[in-house]
């Protein structure tokens, strides 16, 4: 098992969604984060702030700023890490900085609480709701 941790820009969740969705990864956890990698300035930020755009204008000034963005964290079977890396590139990937950080980490084990199932049977979907789920 391995959990895919995805820094991405915040228009481009929903996007990311479906596209994960379509590729059969259905479950995720998503947060709003800030932050900033190695870039000093966003430059959509400076773009919106020449628009006149006020939020964009507010987090201009002195010293590097932290950006708005989202983390998802996606935990998947080994067999799935490279779909899933590669469905989120695709997405994100616009050629501009800040698209975004994928990181994958080992993870030692998952249980599922309402059924006691751990490992990979913990985080594979349900093919047919229990009963008491209907």
């Amino acid at each position: 098992m391995k959990e895919v941790i995805a820094i991405i820009r915040m228009n481009k969740m929903n996007e990311t969604k479906r596209a994960l969705s379509a590729a059969g990864i259905s479950s995720l956890t998503a947060r709003k984060v800030v932050g900033r990698g190695k870039g000093k300035v966003d430059y959509l930020l400076l773009e919106g702030a020449k628009s006149g755009y006020e939020e964009a204008i507010n987090q201009l000034g002195p010293g590097p700023k932290l950006i708005p963005k989202r983390m998802l964290n996606i935990i998947v079977t080994d067999n799935l890490v490279e779909k899933v890396v590669k469905t989120i590139i695709k997405v994100n990937q616009t050629g501009s900085p800040g698209d975004g950080k994928i990181f994958v980490e080992p993870l030692i084990d998952a249980i599922r609480v309402r059924t006691g199932e751990s490992g990979d049977l913990a985080i594979v979907e349900d093919a047919v709701p229990a009963a008491n789920e209907v």
